[in-house]
């Protein structure tokens, strides 16, 4: 039997966490798990929602790191972390995505010498000015198993010079969170509570630095906002570090007097699927709704000038639109005139809601103290 540490480190975590805790949950025989939370963006009430929607046991271990800058963030990742490996000796540590505490943990890992598997290996924008390509890359380079989720993603890391025993395709797992939950979003009402049900709308999600820290790319965004919602209700769950930027930047009366604009609370994994999942077009600036929108065949919008995930745009159903407001409106404009074909859509390959046994089976492939 294996002992696998897996650490969720902050929300976008938490999807491509579950399945892997739902699967060593089957293979109880095989994995004795121990689930812990960094805190990373800690909030109570989200945290507690999407574990409660994915059905998440509680955490054996939350370490409470709280926000901070990345380099605290990250070093008290490292402090709070490491007693636990050192104390609990496992076999594995998983760590996934690009937060700061992915990299974290594997360094610790790394230390001590400590088997670490990456979850969503490989991705690469080529942006550096992003912290999450930093995460990546560095902790594509310690980890000792690399579980990518596109074929894609295998190319760059054998381009870096990844010895190929190190590199397994396993597919994407947070897709695993998205089909086993669709029928269970049905159920939600978030769709009703915003008389949207049957209507045709749009979602929109803006969180990262580079758009809402900077006045200009906001206002430019804003200004195309302005013009899409004309055609169709926005609804914005606001996260709430992009509704203190808006404020700070003395957007807050034209966000609340524009019209078509319904700005929300975070909702929670089952409310926004439900929203995503029913939506004629999607406004983001996430990785991982890039990909979920690839699934669903929803035309996506991306409010960034490249992406990690570019199958989503070689497969799916994403455009990268950037922050110009013309360019948005006109991305906007063609997916609402010419909305995809989805009996036509590619899925990219092992996108099939049964990549958590894969990257179980990759873990008990190699010997741990091979």
């Amino acid at each position: 039997m294996l002992k696998v540490i897996i650490v969720a480190g902050a929300r976008p975590n938490f999807m491509k966490v579950a399945p892997l805790v739902a699967a060593m949950k089957r293979r109880s025989h095989e994995f004795h798990l121990i689930l812990i939370h960094t805190g990373q963006h800690y909030d109570a009430a989200m945290s507690d929602a999407f574990f409660r929607d994915l059905e998440m046991p509680e955490p054996d271990v939350h370490l409470g790191v709280g926000s901070a800058s990345h380099a605290v963030q990250t070093a008290e990742v490292i402090k709070a972390f490491e007693p636990y490996v050192i104390n609990e000796k496992p076999d594995w540590v998983v760590v996934v995505g690009d937060v700061n505490s992915t990299i974290a943990c594997a360094l610790v890992c790394a230390k001590l010498n400590v088997k670490v598997a990456h979850v969503e290996a490989g991705l690469r924008s080529r942006d550096r000015t992003m912290p999450e390509e930093i995460n990546r890359i560095l902790t594509d380079q310690i980890a000792d198993l690399l579980l990518t989720p596109s074929v894609d993603a295998d190319e760059n890391l054998r381009a870096e010079g990844i010895p190929p025993q190190r590199i397994s395709f396993v597919g994407n797992v947070m897709i695993d969170s998205l089909i086993a939950n669709l029928e269970r979003a049905k159920k939600s009402t978030a769709r009703a509570d915003l008389d949207l049900a049957n209507k045709d709308y749009a979602v929109l999600t803006l969180h990262r630095p580079s758009n809402v820290d900077d006045q200009g790319a906001f206002a430019r965004i804003l200004d195309a906002l302005e013009q899409i919602a004309q055609r169709l209700p926005i609804v914005f769950p606001a996260h709430p570090r992009t509704r203190k930027m808006i404020d700070e930047l003395g957007l807050t009366e034209r966000v609340e007097k524009m019209k078509g604009l319904l700005v929300i609370d975070p909702a929670g994994y089952l409310d926004f699927l439900q929203l995503l999942s029913g939506a004629r077009l999607v406004l983001t600036d996430s990785g991982g709704i890039q990909e979920e929108t690839t699934v669903l065949g929803i035309p996506c919008i991306t409010l960034r000038e490249n992406t990690e995930r570019p199958i989503t745009v070689e497969m799916g159903t994403n455009k990268i639109a950037g922050t110009e407001a013309s360019k948005i409106v006109e991305a906007a404009n063609a997916a609402l005139d010419h909305p995809p074909d989805k009996s036509a859509m590619k899925i990219p390959p092992l996108w099939d809601g049964k990549a958590a046994d894969r990257i179980l089976d990759a873990l008990l492939d190699i010997q741990p103290n091979a």
